[in-house]
């Protein structure tokens, strides 16, 4: 049997509390409650496990990672056990006095979500009132601070007209890198996905300009950027493949190869509460469901990508082809692959309608 790396990275779902109502969310339809969440012990037991197994970079995330009140304890903890620490926030209900003490605790980065660039755009999509000042504000303390700063936009057709100035505005606010990141759909997206698609050519056009500017701005500002999966030709590589890479701890404890498996319905998660991040990694059910290549079928199992893509997002294929076996769709090789386009058209020619709300039934 193939020996099994060791994973470099772990994102640490800390909550699902959160502010916002993103209905791209990629939080699952029914969140952790509060009552549910890791204690502060278990969490750096977790991180603990994470440092001897190999993880040297952590991304502190949600919901909303600022809404823990043992924030600074868990930062504090990945400094001393050398991990990298990068803060995923929405930049709400954080303040310049907290933000100040969780660099002093040994924050590593700070990666802020924005929902537009505009102030109404914001509070809609977003679904809190008043949210990108307190983000613009929350921006210009981390740079005062000294600390990387990456700005993420999840692009969809509400917003995929801003991409030039979601790159102009990180460049503003000293960002170091801007993630432009299509809509992935699953969870709350996959629920709002004919208020989220783009037309085909809003979205070659998009592609175009990411292009131009990293030739423009190539010693200006690194940019990502997550190609649209329903108008690609071959899949991504997700989370560089299907449990080689990296892990995912939700706020209860289970531990998952990518942060949207729990929409695959027969699998079976391992908790942190019952093993060890270590035990879990190697030996759990759901981690070795989809793992190297030895689960594919055609016209995967030949392909001469299967060992860069590893078979695409499992998680998509599931949603569109119904089974998590079958090839990710996005593929041109896949049997269904006009089935995706297709509905990518018809949903993108609806009209726009009120967004069902992550954690919410509100509508705006």
């Amino acid at each position: 049997m193939t020996a099994i790396a060791a994973p470099i990275g772990m994102l640490a779902e800390l909550t699902h509390r959160c502010p916002l109502h993103c209905p791209y969310c990629s939080n699952p339809i029914e969140l952790d409650k509060r009552s549910a969440e890791l204690e502060t012990g278990t969490w750096l037991r977790v991180l603990s496990e994470a440092a001897r197994l190999g993880v040297v970079q952590v991304h502190l995330s949600g919901g909303e990672p600022t809404a823990r009140k043992d924030l600074e304890a868990i930062v504090r903890h990945c400094a001393g056990l050398g991990i990298y620490s990068n803060l995923i926030t929405s930049g709400i209900g954080l303040d310049e006095r907290r933000l100040t003490t969780l660099v002093e605790a040994g924050l590593d980065h700070v990666q802020l979500s924005f929902q537009a660039t505009t102030p109404e755009m914001n509070d809609l999509i977003g679904g809190l009132g008043g949210s990108l000042s307190y983000k613009l504000k929350i921006a210009a303390a981390v740079t005062r601070l000294g600390i990387p700063l990456t700005v993420n936009a999840v692009i969809h057709r509400r917003n995929i007209a801003q991409i030039e100035d979601f790159v102009r505005l990180a460049i503003r606010l000293s960002a170091r890198r801007v993630e432009i990141a299509h809509a992935q759909y699953y969870g709350w997206a996959l629920k709002n996905r004919a208020n989220l698609m783009p037309t085909r050519e809003e979205t070659v056009a998009a592609v175009a300009t990411v292009t131009r500017l990293r030739e423009e701005l190539k010693n200006v500002i690194v940019i990502d950027a997550v190609i649209p999966d329903y108008y690609a030709r071959y899949p991504k590589a997700c989370m560089g493949g299907w449990a080689r890479q990296s892990l995912n701890v939700t706020p209860s404890g289970k531990v998952l190869p990518c942060h949207a498996a729990e929409t695959i319905p027969d699998l079976e998660f391992w908790t942190v509460r019952d093993k060890s991040l270590a035990d879990i990694w190697c030996d759990s059910p759901a981690f070795n469901a989809f793992r190297g290549t030895g689960w594919m079928r055609e016209p995967c199992r030949s392909c001469e990508r299967r060992e860069i893509d590893w078979g695409g997002c499992r998680c998509q294929a599931l949603a569109v082809a119904g089974s998590a076996l079958e090839a990710d769709p996005v593929c041109q090789k896949s049997p269904i692959h006009d089935r995706m386009a297709a509905i990518a058209a018809a949903e993108a020619a609806q009209p726009l309608r009120g967004y069902q709300y992550r954690g919410s039934a509100k509508r705006l």
